[in-house]
């Protein structure tokens, strides 16, 4: 018998789905907004009620659940994820890492047998970067607070400054977020996202490595003109140069020089069906779990894009940012996932994250370990994105029994 309550734990998952609901059955649920604030309150709400915990709410917006333990002078463990959604997203991405974490907790309380080491939940703030670059809430924490722009304005406008002071937060008091103190370890928990455990019928995935992401913006500066009167050889076209940057991106992962790339977005000017593209703007997205190889891919792609626009007779500009790191989970929490797991009898394998997590950041406060659940069809930010009911309770057992193996260690 299950020391969760499991219909608790998937009615809450219910509860947050309707928060921030979309017509199409997704969730657009950004960084700070109504629904997100609502979720949160609702995280701080069972977190006081069920587990005993103390809350409050950091200068970035993090909502920080604290239960005591046996030993107040050892480290903490930590459990989280993030409550935010890109548009039109899925219900499951973040929040259920901080559901079932809450669901942990009170398990834990139920018990009679507390832990050892004080317990942290965190529902950290702004993991997507819809509405500023992503990462708010777990940069404050790890004490990077000068990687985050709160000058910064989203598509709306409105800067990060305004957000975090409607949400509660202080913009002005970001760089006391930070946590003084190491931590003995990190728990996250999270759907897979991707294909591999529903393709192999995989239960539990424990993850290797969380993947570093650049990100770049591409200008191509061409010539309008009639789409009709201007022969093929004496063209500039910013859509035809757009075109060539698409597939050398995908051929510099398809070749093997980084994992994944990807152009996200594709803008034309002036977007009329009768004049060739003056103007191109695209986004390119570079992932790997090295950090040296994801830069040399996107140099190598630098290389081709210049060659595009000598080919093309185009100006082309890439702006790229510094990206976030790749992060490598801890071996010994990666063994205590996997005997929790098989302690409960569930089959589990090792993989690599292509997503980006909190989890990346807070290795630099101490050994970080997360937990896997199959995605079905391995679709994730998509109003289709769901896990079987079983597998997400088995998800939360193997948080809960690696939680107190971590404690015991």
């Amino acid at each position: 018998m299950s020391e969760l309550d499991p219909g608790r734990l998937l009615d809450r998952l219910d509860t947050m789905a309707e928060l921030g609901r979309t017509a199409s059955g997704g969730l657009t649920r950004t960084a700070y907004s109504p629904a997100d604030i609502t979720a949160r309150n609702l995280i701080a709400r069972w977190s006081t009620l069920e587990a005993g915990a103390t809350v409050r709410l950091d200068a970035a917006a993090n909502l920080i659940a604290e239960i005591p333990g046996t030993r107040p002078e050892l480290a903490p463990l930590v459990m989280g994820s993030h409550l935010d959604s890109v548009a039109d997203g899925g219900a499951l991405d973040g929040t259920y890492g901080v559901v079932a974490a809450v669901e942990v907790a009170a398990a834990l309380q139920r018990s009679g047998r507390p832990l050892r080491h004080p317990l942290r939940i965190v529902a950290f703030a702004n993991e997507e970067g819809v509405v500023a670059k992503p990462f708010t809430g777990s940069l404050a924490i790890t004490g990077r607070s000068e990687l985050i722009d709160v000058g910064e304005t989203g598509p709306d406008g409105i800067t990060l400054s305004a957000r975090l002071t409607a949400a509660g937060g202080d913009p002005a008091g970001l760089a006391g977020a930070g946590w003084a103190e190491p931590v003995a370890a990190y728990f996250e928990l999270h759907i897979e996202q991707g294909p591999v455990l529903d393709a192999g019928g995989i239960p539990i995935g424990v993850v290797t490595a969380i993947s570093g992401r650049r990100r770049a913006q591409v200008v191509i500066e061409g010539r309008s003109n009639h789409a009709g009167t201007t022969p093929m050889d004496l063209r500039s076209d910013a859509a035809v140069a757009a075109a060539h940057i698409v597939l050398a991106t995908e051929a510099v992962a398809r070749e093997g020089h980084t994992e994944v790339a990807t152009v996200g977005t594709l803008r034309l000017r002036p977007g009329n069906a009768n004049v060739i593209a003056g103007h191109a703007v695209l986004s390119v997205d570079i992932r790997s779990v090295d950090d040296a190889r994801r830069d040399r891919a996107l140099d190598e792609l630098g290389r081709r894009i210049d060659a595009i626009a000598a080919a093309t007779g185009t100006t082309i500009t890439v702006t790229a940012d510094e990206g976030s790191g790749a992060a490598r989970c801890d071996g010994e929490l990666m063994n205590l996932i996997a005997d929790a797991a098989a302690g409960l009898g569930a089959t589990s394998v090792e993989l690599p994250s292509g997503a980006g997590h909190d989890a990346q950041h807070m290795t630099a406060l101490g050994p970080v370990g997360m937990i896997f659940v199959p995605s079905v069809g391995g679709i994730s930010h998509n109003p289709s994105e769901t896990t079987a009911p079983a597998d997400l309770v088995q998800g939360a057992e193997v948080l809960l029994a690696a939680l107190r193996r971590a404690d015991d260690r």
